[in-house]
């Protein structure tokens, strides 16, 4: 497996640092945005890991019609220009229709592919001919070696800069369980693998017109991915989950985000990772 070039001497793979995906669920405001962007890009700078800041203009999968989705494309996309041009920060966010994908690759570094959607052919074709790295959610219907479906279309297509994102799986109603011998088993089919600790602890529909989530669960399965063999880390984060506008039951708080980055560094270096 070859490394996946991100941005300027940001990598994912074997031989580099583990990337750290991080942000809000949503963009709930430019103000918002950029102060939480210039917090997380502190702490990882301070821990001496790559960051891409992830935040999503639009959530289009939100359990009720009444729950909020963002700014939507064009606003959203003007506020993480923003976030890129005053910090530097590579980003990522979400692409629901394979119109986006034009519209969205001048701003982002990285197009991601929702776990739900995760088996569209044409919005996985509109991404690979993007030139831009696809970062693919795995579907939570999916195994991990239905995996290689996906990769073969965004491949057939021309795309060759592929992420995979173990993010659980459905067990049971409104429960997710993470199998982390889909780490490996995606690794195979030669894509670096990031692991989410956030939305593998979520509680889909849980509390009906939203999801819920075991928030407490989350430095736990970061860990125990990094100790898997996971090549990044994908985490949402908010400075007051209970205030958040979208996840905030699964999402990090923001004062625990360096302890977590510190810990999986140190994991990364015991299991043997070198950069």
């Amino acid at each position: 497996m070859e490394p996946v070039s991100i941005a300027p001497a940001i990598h994912a793979g074997p031989g580099c640092p583990p990337l750290v995906i991080a942000g809000p669920c949503v963009i709930e405001g430019e103000a918002h945005c950029l102060s939480l962007a210039a917090a997380l890009h502190e702490a990882a700078r301070q821990v001496g890991l790559p960051l891409v800041f992830k935040a999503s203009f639009d959530k289009a999968n939100r359990s009720s019609i009444q729950s909020f989705r963002g700014p939507g494309l064009q606003e959203g996309l003007r506020i993480l220009g923003r976030v890129k041009q005053e910090m530097g920060i590579p980003l990522l966010s979400d692409i629901h229709e394979p119109s986006q994908a034009a519209s969205a690759s001048p701003i982002l570094d990285i197009l991601q592919i929702p776990a739900f959607l995760c088996r569209q052919t044409d919005l996985l074709v509109a991404a690979a001919v993007t030139g831009l790295p696809v970062n693919v959610k795995k579907g939570q219907f999916l195994s991990p070696w239905e995996t290689k479906n996906i990769v073969d279309k965004i491949r057939s297509a021309g795309g060759s800069r592929i992420l995979l994102t173990e993010r659980g799986t459905t067990f049971g109603y409104q429960n997710l369980v993470v199998d982390f011998r889909s780490i490996p088993v995606m690794q195979s089919f030669g894509c670096p693998v990031i692991f989410d600790a956030t939305h593998s602890v979520q509680r889909p529909g849980a509390e009906g017109s939203r999801s819920g989530g075991d928030g407490e669960f989350i430095e736990t399965l970061a860990r125990a991915g990094m100790a898997a063999g996971a090549d990044g880390l994908f985490v949402e984060v908010h400075e007051n989950p209970q205030a958040a506008l979208s996840d905030g039951a699964n999402a990090l708080p923001l004062p625990r985000f360096r302890g977590l980055l510190e810990d999986i560094r140190r994991i990364a270096e015991a299991v043997g990772r070198r950069w």
